[in-house]
């Protein structure tokens, strides 16, 4: 766990919430208290009995105190305070490992997400999905920093994860928590949720949402991280190849590291003093090696098998 200050300010942490609104925020300071003012007006007419974890990712500004002040007129509002900035994606998985709702809303604090939008979100859940994603119909961002680069990076995902996703960078989605809590989040990974969850077997919807232009303050992404989604990119190429079949994909490397064993041990007899040691060495690494990469296909398939069956768990309880 990163190192934050968590603080709830219910006395009643026993109850399990319906719904857990997870709001990552960097120096947003102007745009809490409206935030949390359009989540009450769009979940308390709706009847949803809901939590929102705020998280401030290191903010230099006033949003921490801000967020603060409005958990103390609200027991509903919890706070987590990172200590330095560690990225959206860091504190969207420290509010989801604290989150207690049975299902779990992210969305952006700089307003442009509309929560208005939630409640048509839930009942999109409730149809049998996992996770349904939020899709900006009207985007309100500069079309040449912002929207080109988004377009071209979707396509780019969807062709390489095979999910064809039509705004990863929407970070409006609604998950059943045991699904979100058992993705794997680090790096810049949450733009990759969808597809990080096709070895789970769950079942993805996409609904068109609202967009605002932002209000306060400026954008804390540029074109730099074009680079960051690239290189993950790779990461999860490499993560789904070994998920959809993990012990045939390990077991077809372990075959090649103990072929590599088996030749050094070939040569071992046409070679003496110094060089036999080293290649003694080499062929039981290759043999250890070998071992290690076979149990690590066992440990991924069955926890890629835990996971489904938790979603099959749940789809025979409904």
């Amino acid at each position: 766990m990163l190192d934050a200050n968590v603080f709830w300010t219910s006395d009643e942490l026993s109850i399990r919430p319906e719904v857990s609104v997870v709001v990552p925020m960097h120096n947003e300071e102007d745009s809490v208290r409206p935030l949390y003012d359009a989540i009450v007006a769009a979940l308390e007419p709706a009847g949803i009995d809901f939590e929102l974890l705020l998280v401030d990712d290191g903010s230099g500004d006033e949003t921490c105190a801000r967020a603060g002040a409005i958990a103390a007129e609200d027991p509903r509002v919890a706070v987590m305070e990172f200590q330095r900035n560690f990225g959206q994606t860091a504190a969207m998985r420290a509010g989801i490992e604290y989150a207690r709702g049975q299902y779990l809303v992210t969305m952006d604090g700089d307003l442009q997400n509309d929560p208005a939008d939630i409640p048509m979100m839930l009942d999109k859940l409730h149809e049998g999905y996992d996770l349904v994603v939020g899709w900006r119909v009207k985007r309100k961002d500069k079309a040449l920093s912002r929207k080109l680069p988004s377009k071209v990076a979707n396509w780019l995902i969807g062709k390489v994860t095979g999910l064809p996703i039509r705004d990863n960078g929407c970070s409006l989605k609604v998950y059943r928590a045991e699904v979100i809590k058992a993705v794997p989040l680090y790096s810049d990974m949450h733009r990759f949720i969808p597809a990080m969850t096709i070895p789970m077997g769950a079942r993805i919807a996409q609904v068109g949402v609202r967009h605002h232009a932002r209000q306060f303050g400026e954008s804390n992404y540029g074109l730099s991280r074009i680079f960051k989604v690239l290189l993950d990119l790779l990461s999860i190429k490499a993560l789904l190849y070994f998920g959809r079949r993990p012990l045939s994909a390990f077991t077809m490397s372990a075959v090649v590291v103990a072929g590599l064993a088996i030749v050094s041990a070939i040569f071992i007899g046409t070679t003496s003093g110094g060089s036999q040691v080293v290649r003694m060495t080499l062929s039981g690494l290759f043999g250890v090696t070998a071992v290690f990469l076979f149990l690590c296909g066992v440990v991924v398939m069955l926890a890629f098998r835990n996971a489904a069956n938790l979603i099959r768990g749940k789809d025979e309880r409904t």
